[in-house]
C-alpha cells in the first residue's frame, strides 16, 4: 500500500507540474497584446517612440513573472518528489 501511494503522490506531482506549465499561455497572450497595441500607438506618434518602448517592456516584464512562477513551480513539483 505505501508504494502505490508513493507512485500516486508523484503522479499528481507531475500532472501539477503540467497544469503548472500551462499557465506560460496567459503571458504570451498578454505579451503579443501589449506589442501590439505599442505598434499601434508608436505608429500614431512616432515622436513618442522612447517612451512607449519604456512602456511596453516594462508591461512586458511584468507579464512576464506569472510563465516564471509557473515554471518554477513546476520544476519545484518535479524535482521535490
Amino acid at each position: 500500500m505505501a508504494e502505490f501511494t508513493e507512485f500516486f503522490a508523484q503522479g499528481m506531482a507531475f500532472l501539477g507540474a503540467g497544469i503548472a506549465v500551462l499557465t506560460g499561455i496567459g503571458p504570451g497572450i498578454g505579451q503579443g497584446y501589449a506589442a501590439g497595441k505599442a505598434v499601434e500607438a508608436l505608429g500614431r506618434q512616432p515622436e513618442a517612440e522612447s517612451s512607449i518602448r519604456t512602456l511596453m517592456i516594462t508591461g512586458q516584464a511584468v507579464a512576464e513573472t506569472t510563465g516564471l512562477y509557473g515554471l518554477i513551480v513546476a520544476i519545484i513539483l518535479i524535482f521535490a518528489t
